[in-house]
């Protein structure tokens, strides 16, 4: 298998120098050389953009910045006509028409002189000339229309195209190595903070700009302190033309699987009505084909926490687990309200029906051996959820201003399961093994949930330039009832293999959880100098939660649920409260920016047990430091240092004392003992684009460091039931990385990106109280093609392979280490009498698994469409999914205490028929 990736990555390379070679001038090195200047002083200008562009169409060929001299120089530049357009800040727009021929592999585009923009314009007519690539600050921003889309393609193709970013089969966006938690349309949300919502239900062609940053709290942009919490962001600017008018994508289709028993259907609706800063959208979908144009609870407005905790890489194959139906609606609405008021809403509702249905086995580590456990799981979840998104923008005066964000979601779920297991000691064969025990349980559960986050902001800033007052007060709330039935038969046998005990249960289990968190944030800044600024904060927050569990066995003389069962139903309350008081000294200058901080906090978590009327208070004094350093380099290079500390207080579901036996041979019990864990975590960002021809190198590293993380205690009876309680536990560390190199080889339209990920942790456990000690490593390589070879014709070609390992102190003999390979092909035709053919195709292989969890198969989808009316709106497509019937979904999953592969059942070969219209009328 490795031979066959090592062949791939050659041929692809080979092919794509040799194409290169080909395209260049004669065999030469074709550049292009010059210099910019201001036009008064003749002084040459640092760091200005250069872009070529072809003269015909004004496509994207290549671009760079130029140097300390004002030089440039532009490399591998076909024979051709082209144009170059010279930007940079102050200034107005340069062009220089420039030819390239065989006979003269050097060219001299000479002095480009630019005039400064005045301030004082009486009215003047622009048309502007931008280039493909832009650097403003902190932000990358790309010129969508350098990037060429498939007509009618969505803003997900556009984003494919972009240097340094990838996005997966399931819409996951990653910009230069980081995932992108948030997309906003004009510097708002859309629907929320699933950033599926934008880059899945918005056309590509309106889109003017896509602008990439590390977006900061509001609070923290508010009083221009870093407070290191960043989210990366894309916010995708609407073309001035397209902000008046009516858009959107609307299909209806339907087929069948291969042997004709499965109905598949796909039902899509996209309407949005642009006029200038007022927004309405209204979407709708409806699919059994795993299809979701958004993320499945996601969206809730509450902020991401991005951690690196260790463990395993996720795993490189993308094919879903579950087979989901989904139906969904959604209205946003955007608008000004006066002067000095704008607002923003969302609502959304679906309703989506998750099957599930996997088989697995899993080896468990024991203090002198380990056992294996085969399962076998069929699951149905039927949820239905509505969400509520908001935001107010409310100028008060012109110095102080309110900012309202508010989510509320509630939602309806049925759930039942069916699990089958048994448990043996491995021998030699099958034969020789010793069971241990084997079990059935049936479960049902309904249960309503209900959610709410709130941010009110308020934000001041006085007359001195720098000195700010904000008080920003968080609040999340939660509750959700479930009734929940279990209904088991397990049997424990002895060492010798015989009949030992007969568990049957049947229990009702009516539970109810509660949860209410406010904190208030006050943060004060003065200015000490020009670059210098002090910030104080003081910050109070209180979380309060409840948790009831009544649990009743079922009375076979009264047919009812009404013999309680004491030991394992319980009321129980936790409350933790902190205090927390700092100062932050921040200069920035020019080239750096660095900034020292420290926090004392004073915590205390109270715990209830309202069942055994018992309580218990414990008190903790913590110093939060914290530091900040950022560099920027000549030639657009940057470097970004930081160390935070962060506590978290263990959740009420880890405190409760109460046994959880949903699955009566692995139980999980609470621990009211558990103290809040204290983490230390050094991130370090290297970037570096020098030059914007898409040659770009961006580097990623995290870790993480626990002296008293929450870990598991897991008790392991001879009869291998298990019983788990979350511990304290020091020694904890984990540590990733990635480093993406981006490369474009501008004859033939080609974006090379090589990317390398990286983990290693280190996690203590305990086993049968004997201590394990878990080291889990991965590192993977992938490299990625991607090429507009023309307006009617492109392609991808990518492969990762990917190494994985796990130790275990306690039990050498199951350290475990395996391969995982993975490639994709796909291509977009545009045929003769407006055919389209496309194609994709995945190759997914494993080695190193358990017996019979090894895998190597094909995806391959394939779609031959027509297009019709003016403007090709129309389009009649034919899909044929899985056409090598081949699809699968193997995964591993490595813990501290077990190793488990986990194969599900997913959707096959089926074929589908649609009809495609889109929606296209502006400047109405």
């Amino acid at each position: 298998m490795r031979t066959f990736l090592l062949l791939f990555a050659l041929l692809a390379g080979a092919a794509s120098y040799s194409v290169a070679q080909k395209i260049v001038s004669g065999g030469k090195i074709t550049q292009v050389r010059g210099i910019v200047t201001d036009s008064i002083s003749g002084k040459p200008l640092r760091s200005a953009s250069v872009s070529l562009v072809k003269a015909q169409d004004s496509s994207y060929v290549t671009a760079t910045l130029t140097d300390g001299d004002g030089q440039f120089l532009l490399r591998n530049v076909a024979a051709g006509t082209y144009r170059l357009l010279v930007t940079f800040v102050g200034y107005r727009n340069g062009s220089k028409r420039i030819s390239i021929d065989r006979e003269h592999p050097l060219v001299d585009a000479g002095t480009i002189a630019m005039t400064e923009q005045s301030s004082l314009l009486t009215e003047v007519v622009v048309k502007e000339e931008r280039a493909p690539i832009a650097v403003k600050g902190d932000t990358l921003e790309f010129n969508a229309g350098s990037f060429k889309t498939q007509p009618n393609a969505q803003v997900e193709e556009l984003l494919r195209k972009l240097p340094g970013v990838e996005v997966s089969r399931d819409g996951t966006i990653k910009a230069q190595g980081q995932t992108v938690n948030r997309v906003l349309v004009d510097g708002k949300p859309f629907f929320g903070n699933d950033p599926k919502m934008a880059t899945r239900n918005l056309p590509a062609d309106i889109i003017d700009k896509v602008q990439l940053y590390d977006q900061s709290s509001d609070q923290s942009q508010f009083s221009g302190i870093d407070d290191g919490n960043r989210e990366r962001t894309i916010n995708l600017t609407i073309k001035r033309d397209k902000r008046r008018g009516y858009f959107g994508q609307n299909a209806l289709g339907g087929g069948v699987d291969r042997d004709g028993n499965d109905k598949r259907y796909q039902g899509r609706l996209s309407l949005n009505r642009f006029d200038n800063g007022r927004q309405l959208s209204l979407i709708g979908q409806g699919n059994n084909i795993n299809q979701q144009n958004f993320t499945l609870g996601g969206g809730n407005g509450a902020p991401i926490v991005v951690g690196t905790q260790g463990g395993l890489a996720p795993s490189i194959n993308q094919t879903p687990t579950t087979i989901i139906e989904t139906k969904a609606a959604g209205l946003n609405y955007k608008d000004k309200m006066g002067k000095k008021a704008e607002i923003a809403s969302s609502y959304f509702v679906n309703q989506a029906i998750t099957t599930t249905d996997q088989q697995s086995r899993r080896q468990s580590i024991l203090p002198d051996q380990s056992f294996i456990t085969d399962q076998r799981n069929y699951a149905q979840n039927r949820q239905t959820a509505h969400r509520f998104n908001g935001r107010l923008d409310w100028q008060l005066d012109s110095l102080t201003s309110l900012r309202l964000t508010p989510t509320i979601s509630w939602q309806r779920t049925r759930y039942g399961s069916t699990l089958v297991s048994r448990s043996y000691l491995p021998g030699l064969s099958m034969a020789d093994s010793q069971l241990l025990n084997t079990g059935e349980t049936k479960s049902n559960s309904t249960g309503n949930g209900r959610s709410i986050y709130n941010n009110l902001l308020l934000m001041r800033k006085f007359r001195r330039e720098g000195r700010t007052l904000s008080a920003n007060l968080n609040t999340v709330f939660s509750d959700g009832p479930t009734e929940a039935f279990n209904r088991s038969v397990n049997t424990l046998y002895d060492s010798t293999g015989g009949h030992s005990n007969t568990i049957r249960l049947d229990q009702r289990n009516n539970q109810a959880t509660y949860g209410l968190q406010n904190t208030l944030t006050v943060s004060y800044t003065d200015p000490l100098s020009l670059t210098r600024k002090l910030e104080f904060n003081y910050a109070y927050s209180t979380s309060r939660n409840q948790a009831a569990s009544d649990v009743a066995d079922f009375n076979e003389s009264t047919k009812a649920y009404d013999h309680p069962n004491l030991p394992l139903s319980n009321q129980f309350g936790s409350v933790f409260t902190t205090h927390q008081a700092g100062a932050t000294l921040q200069n920035r200058r020019l080239r750096y920016t660095y900034a020292l901080g420290v926090a004392v906090q004073q915590a205390e978590l109270q715990v209830e047990n309202r069942s055994a009327d018992t309580s218990l208070s414990r008190a903790y004094l913590n110093v939060l430091p914290n530091a900040l350093l950022s560099f920027s380099f000549p030639g657009n290079r940057s470097i970004r240092l930081q160390y935070r500390t962060r506590i978290t207080a263990p959740p009420i579901t880890q405190l409760q004392p109460v046994v959880d036996n949903t699955n009566p041979l692995n139980r999980r019990l609470g621990n009211p003992m558990l103290r809040p864990e204290y983490y230390n975590t050094v991130t370090l960002t290297y970037t570096s684009s020098g030059s914007l021809d898409g040659k770009s190198l961006f580097l990623f590293a995290g870790f993480n460091q626990s002296n008293n993380r929450i870990a598991t205690a897991t008790t392991i009876s001879s009869a291998g039931v298990q019983t788990t309680q979350p511990i304290n536990v020091g020694g904890y560390w984990a540590g990733n990385g990635t480093l993406a190199l981006n490369r474009r080889i501008a004859p033939i339209k080609l974006n090379v990106t090589l990317t390398t990920n990286a983990t290693m942790s280190r996690a203590l456990s305990l086993i049968n109280e004997q201590a394990n000690i878990a080291h889990t490593s991965s590192i993977g390589q992938s490299l990625r093609f991607q090429s507009n070879y023309n307006d009617r014709f492109e392609y991808g070609l990518s492969g990762t392979v990917t190494y994985q390992r796990a130790t275990y102190s306690l039990l050498p003999q199951q350290n475990t280490s395996f391969w995982a390979y993975y490639a994709t092909a796909d291509m977009h035709w545009q045929l003769p009498f407006r055919f389209v053919l496309t194609s994709d195709l995945t190759y997914t292989a494993t080695t190193g698994r358990a017996a019979g969890y090894n895998q190597q198969f094909a995806l391959w989808n394939v779609a031959v469409s027509r297009q019709f009316f003016k403007g090709n709106t129309g389009e009649v497509r034919l899909q044929l999914f899985d056409l090598l019937n081949q699809n699968q979904s193997l995964i591993r999953n490595t813990t501290d205490t077990y190793i488990e592969d986990v194969q599900s059942r997913v959707l096959r070969q089926y074929a589908l028929l649609s009809f495609v219209y889109n929606l296209r009328k502006f400047g109405t």
